[in-house]
């Protein structure tokens, strides 16, 4: 069982990582966002940060996909994110080791190359 401290503490961990100030979190590198917490918008109500949920870069929808169909206990998307290569991740449901290893990989897609080389 993972939260927002667990997403904070392992972003913070990687090489070249900035927090951008946020209602929740909200991670980049090399100026591109790899990890944030989930803007909910529920028709007819205010766009609600949700720090239970972490949207994750995921690479391609080829990954998107396989998370998806693979995982959908843990993983979710919404028509917003339609496109995207980008999956919501239910942090109540993922462990500690899982959440290092797709932040670990989010970071890694995202880091300029020269930063991702020398990283984790």
């Amino acid at each position: 069982m993972a939260d927002a401290d667990d997403v904070r503490r392992l972003a913070l961990a990687l090489p070249g990582v900035v927090e951008i100030d946020s209602d929740g979190f909200d991670f980049r590198v090399g100026n591109k966002g790899f990890v944030w917490s989930y803007p909910e918008k529920m028709p007819g109500k205010p766009r609600r940060i949700r720090t239970d949920v972490a949207v994750l870069y995921v690479g391609d929808e080829a990954e998107k996909q396989a998370l998806l169909l693979g995982e959908p206990g843990l993983f979710f998307t919404t028509p917003g994110y339609d496109g995207l290569p980008l999956v919501m991740l239910r942090l109540p449901e993922v462990s500690a080791d899982r959440l290092d290893e797709l932040i670990t990989d989010a970071w890694r897609m995202r880091a300029p190359e020269d930063l991702a080389a020398d990283g984790t």
